[in-house]
């Protein structure tokens, strides 16, 4: 008889038990992932300077899905209206019933809309690199799957900084 059976009896136990345990775990990260907190990445050079180029990584509550209780000036994470497989991270700058200035990203125009109800305007940061509602218009609430409230593994190097995206190609 091993030395270490009684140990591993005791630590394992039986292996019902261990694989209750395991599903109820697994259950649990599940329940986490598709309604609390996910973790992505966000990349491209329309958030400038807000996030990086490469990548930042970040944290996204869920529980603002749908657009619950999100409000101007915070950080989303939507589907794409043109795009429903994609999504992106864009600022809020209107809710249902607020005016805002269409800017659209060739400087064309400058129009003056209503959101209507049900839906938000999103716009990036850095306005020139940015394809958002100047684009596509208004984006559907139902479309905001959570809102962005930490940037997490800030300690990983980034490779490219703001003038890398800058340069022309």
């Amino acid at each position: 008889m091993s030395p270490f059976a009684g140990f591993s009896r005791a630590f394992y136990g039986h292996p019902g038990r261990w694989a209750v345990g395991t599903a109820k775990t697994l259950a649990c990260c599940h329940l986490i992932w598709t309604y609390g907190y996910s973790v992505g990445p966000a990349s491209g050079p329309s958030m400038l300077p807000t996030f990086s180029v490469a990548g930042d990584w970040l944290l996204v509550a869920k529980r603002f899905r749908g657009g619950r209780d999100v409000r101007v000036g915070d950080l989303v994470v939507y589907r794409i209206p043109v795009e429903p497989a994609d999504e992106a991270v864009k600022r809020v700058m209107g809710m249902p019933g607020d005016y805002v200035l269409v800017n659209s990203p060739e400087g064309q125009s400058d129009l003056m809309i209503q959101v209507p109800q049900g839906h938000c305007f999103l716009v990036g940061d850095n306005l020139p690199a940015s394809r958002d509602s100047r684009t596509f218009g208004p984006v559907p609430l139902a479309l905001v799957r959570g809102k962005v409230i930490a940037k997490t593994w800030e300690w990983i190097v980034n490779p490219m900084d703001a003038e890398d995206a800058e340069a022309p190609v």
